[in-house]
């Protein structure tokens, strides 16, 4: 009895030491980096300006010094596989959600990229809050390459967050392997411009729209009228259709700030100026997209400036 009671232990210590051994060893979620062995999902990611690090799959970080409120980043999943920056090493592109202790509970798509340094994180797209993940493909159709595809349901206009997100929506995203930054491509859109050789210095660009994430939409009343115009001494002018502005900008990364906004002290009656100083002065980030546009980011991705 005792040598088969020493058997049986001997048994389970084997099975155990298996066990430990596949999932620190041969996961299919883990690799070496510098000899570390870590979650294939684990990188520094920026979300909103700022860098959000996951370990084993989450980041958890006060609100707030002495704060007992969180911030909880976690994987979600959906993952795709693919060489995105075309090295010749497969990346990984995949959904993280983000709670900030109140009720929303907001879905991004970010990268985890290899680079002659190492894996790198990307910046982080939002798709919104509550949504319904599908899936990420890659759609390479006309002359596409590496453009990939976020396909998700959200809600109708106007429905409350309780209905069950039933309007399907895709989002086109292409990496811009030196910035590791994703910029929006347009949908059904003939040719593409090149989002690696534009600059916020190209030429003069005229706002089109600026949509908010509520789904409230401003476009400009008088046509060809408001345009902002980046100088090189990081000094930039506007026109509106009432007064010139002016003033000064910083860019680090891809975060913009205005400042020392000054404009002339004509009085124009209906006039969009301030509506459309108040945009920039909330502006903290931009991007390029494929369809030559230029998008100022808003804080706390409260909406989305559109030049072209």
């Amino acid at each position: 009895m005792k040598k088969i009671f020493i058997i049986l232990l001997a048994l389970f210590l084997i099975i155990l030491a298996l066990g430990i051994y596949k999932f620190n060893f041969l996961s299919d979620d883990i690799y070496n980096q510098n000899g570390t062995r870590i979650n294939t999902h684990d990188g520094t990611y920026t979300i909103n300006g700022q860098k959000v690090t996951l370990k084993n799959g989450i980041s958890e970080v006060s609100v707030a010094p002495g704060s007992a409120s969180k911030i909880v980043t976690k994987y979600f999943g959906n993952d795709l596989n693919h060489d995105i920056n075309d090295d010749g090493v497969e990346d990984n592109v995949f959904i993280i959600t983000q709670d900030g202790g109140g009720s929303g509970l907001f879905y991004y798509v970010v990268a985890l990229v290899s680079t002659p340094s190492g894996r790198v994180g990307s910046d982080a797209v939002l798709l919104g809050d509550r949504i319904a993940p599908q899936n990420i493909e890659i759609n390479e159709k006309d002359n596409r390459k590496n453009v990939i595809v976020v396909n998700y349901a959200d809600r109708n206009k106007g429905e409350a967050f309780t209905v069950t997100p039933s309007l399907g929506k895709s989002i086109w995203i292409k990496l811009d392997p030196k910035t590791i930054q994703f910029g929006t491509v347009e949908q059904n859109f003939a040719g593409e411009a090149s989002v690696t050789k534009m600059t916020l210095g190209m030429k003069k660009w005229e706002w089109v729209k600026t949509l908010y994430s509520d789904d409230k939409l401003v476009t400009p009343l008088k046509q060809n009228t408001f345009s902002i115009t980046f100088k090189n001494d990081n000094t930039f002018s506007a026109t509106t259709d009432c007064n010139g502005v002016g003033g000064e900008y910083e860019v680090k990364d891809n975060r913009i700030t205005f400042s020392n906004m000054m404009s002339t002290l004509m009085y124009c009656d209906g006039s969009q100026e301030s509506d459309f100083t108040k945009m920039l002065n909330e502006t903290q980030g931009y991007l390029f997209t494929s369809k030559g546009e230029l998008v100022l980011t808003m804080k706390f991705d409260s909406g989305s400036i559109f030049f072209k």
